[in-house]
């Protein structure tokens, strides 16, 4: 499990730095004309462009939210809403001035930048930040509390829900980050990115482990009239965001649905920011290509559009299955914040092998 958990964070890291040069390119003809036939490495970005400035290997800011979000659950030994809220008031918040092109890696989304003009300029508490962008801004950061709670997880649905309605409160932006969030951990418990998947965590939801009113039952059938359970205050109004994740991977899975090359995923679910189309691009890329990591990044990054994104959450999910050890070690070596992040990521695996002892594993 400590492998697992440090080959998603890492994962995640070289994603996200594999999709700095080439990041918001949506011309795929002009793509391949400034980076070649195939990426298959780190690149710096084109001058002029997005994170203009940044060198190969360089992380830009999701990367340093993550970072920032992984050295917050270290220090404090799991989530702590009042450290991570210090740390982005006064590590990142002064770094940026609520434009786009500013602050870490030359670039804020959307979701950032309205937090830091209703925290900073109009002087909200946290809790009232939070707006409507509907980016995968807060999965990107998440998915380290996500990795951190696995054995659990009830806790990860509620720390991951908690940490993202920060900056983000659209309920459809809030249940798909959730449900990421959950399948990252399943994945890092060891359970296979499959068309069982979504079973194992609709089944979660009707222990009330998971928050989300379910009204289909176990085998994803409709539940009698008046059976279902009441909606509790806060829950997610439905488990579809759950059943993603197994019926793209029994898609990825299915001979006759080739989706040829991999890349083209990105023209299949969209190439814009949005979370419809990033999650079901990443859930396909980590089911198809699930003991290969270099594929699935690669593919992710090669696709244009937000791939970056797609990458980073693609790596998370790859390095969830195949662990720190089935990562290819030159992405390790050219990603230039490992020196940083690798001994955090062994740290916070530390806590989920010690968490993982006293948690009982849920059928």
């Amino acid at each position: 499990m400590a492998d697992r958990a440090q080959g998603a964070l890492l994962g995640a890291f070289i994603g996200e730095a594999l999709g700095v040069g080439p990041h918001w390119v949506y011309d795929l003809d002009q793509l391949r004309a400034d980076f070649g036939p195939w990426i298959d490495d780190y690149t710096a970005p084109r001058p002029g462009r997005y994170h203009a400035g940044l060198r190969a290997g360089d992380s830009s800011q999701p990367g340093f939210l993550l970072e920032l979000t992984l050295q917050s659950l270290v220090a404090c030994g799991g989530y702590d809403e009042t450290d991570f809220c210090r740390r982005i008031d006064t590590e990142f918040f002064p770094l940026i001035d609520g434009t786009p092109h500013s602050g870490p890696g030359g670039y804020t989304s959307q979701s950032m930048r309205e937090a830091w003009r209703k925290r900073v300029q109009q002087g909200l508490p946290w809790g009232r930040v939070g707006g409507l962008a509907d980016n995968t801004e807060a999965a990107e950061r998440t998915l380290a509390i996500a990795v951190r709670y696995a054995p659990d997880l009830g806790a990860v649905a509620r720390h991951v829900a908690a940490n993202a309605a920060l900056t983000q409160i659209d309920p459809t932006v809030l249940a798909m980050t959730t449900a990421y969030g959950c399948v990252l951990a399943l994945l890092v418990q060891g359970e296979p990115l499959d068309a069982a998947i979504s079973a194992k965590l609709l089944a979660r939801v009707h222990r009330g482990e998971l928050p989300f009113h379910h009204v289909t039952d176990a085998a994803l059938d409709a539940v009698p009239t008046g059976a279902e359970r009441t909606a509790q205050p806060g829950e997610f109004a439905s488990p579809d965001a759950l059943l993603t994740a197994g019926s793209i991977a029994r898609a990825a899975h299915d001979p006759d649905v080739r989706i040829d090359p991999a890349w083209k995923v990105s023209l299949v679910y969209g190439m814009p920011c949005a979370v419809y189309h990033q999650f079901p691009a990443a859930y396909y890329l980590a089911a198809r290509f699930a003991d290969d990591f270099e594929s699935a990044v690669l593919h992710a990054v090669n696709g244009g559009g937000q791939n970056q994104a797609r990458a980073m959450l693609t790596g998370a999910l790859l390095g969830a299955q195949v662990g720190l050890s089935g990562i290819p070690q030159r992405f390790i070596d050219g990603l230039l914040c490992a020196p940083r992040v690798l001994p955090l990521s062994a740290r916070l695996a530390e806590q989920v092998t010690r968490a993982s002892k006293l948690t009982p594993r849920a059928p």
